[in-house]
């Protein structure tokens, strides 16, 4: 079953996060009340995960006025090998549990770039990710990129040398470190004080959309009347 919404380009300024954690109703209500308009989901890589989105998760999300948008889990945030066969592997993962999931084409599916092993061959990650890209948008979903802590490519490299269109610059990543030309269309902040939800426990980290140097935002799936920024 597909799940209820509409496939837009998010608009600048709207703020969101992202989270490995479930969210109930409880807590969706409440991150809608303190400002938040969507969130990042997680879906899983080559193994099941405990804490991945649910058909009755994103459901809720949705019925409590969140936009979505999802994220696969990266194999280690600290030193990990990529490679053709895995970028091929993960992103065909990634497309899967998205249809699985309900999500209709068009909606943006990040690819998790940080933590690669220290002396990886350029092109070896290069390979990984557009095949990683290959197999995401050949599923009619839009592949973007998350560009973390050691990447492993320069930001001449993220913008020349991938397929990339999109890319979601992390909380650690400074700006000489944007992929070139393009820049990033979505930025993570690390969680302030000023961040928390009352009463709510959630590890979450902020996001916040901004067309990039290029004109580029990325997509999301929304509910009816999404955002109404009010």
């Amino acid at each position: 079953m597909t799940l209820a919404g509409n496939v837009i380009s998010a608009p600048d300024g709207v703020r969101g996060l992202d989270t490995t954690e479930r969210i109930n109703s409880t807590i969706a209500a409440a991150l809608w009340e303190h400002g938040y308009r969507f969130c990042v989901r997680y879906v899983r890589r080559d193994q099941p995960h405990a804490s991945a989105l649910n058909p009755a998760e994103a459901n809720t999300l949705l019925r409590s006025g969140l936009g979505l948008m999802l994220v696969q889990y990266v194999e280690s945030d600290s030193a990990w090998s990529p490679s053709a066969a895995k970028g091929s592997a993960n992103g065909s993962v990634a497309a899967s549990e998205a249809e699985k999931l309900g999500f209709p084409s068009g909606v943006t599916i990040w690819c998790d770039l940080e933590g690669v092993a220290v002396g990886t061959p350029r092109q070896v990650v290069v390979d990984y990710c557009n095949r990683w890209y290959k197999a995401v948008n050949g599923a009619g979903y839009v592949p973007g990129l998350y560009v973390g802590y050691h990447a492993g490519l320069t930001a001449t490299q993220l913008y020349k040398q991938l397929r990339f269109a999109h890319y979601w610059g992390a909380y650690n990543l400074n700006a000489d470190q944007f992929p070139a030309v393009r820049g990033v269309q979505m930025k993570q902040s690390k969680h302030q004080p000023a961040d928390a939800v009352p009463g709510v426990k959630l590890d979450f980290q902020v996001d916040r959309i901004s067309a990039d140097k290029l004109g580029g935002r990325p997509t999301l799936l929304a509910p009816d009347g999404w955002p109404e920024l009010a």
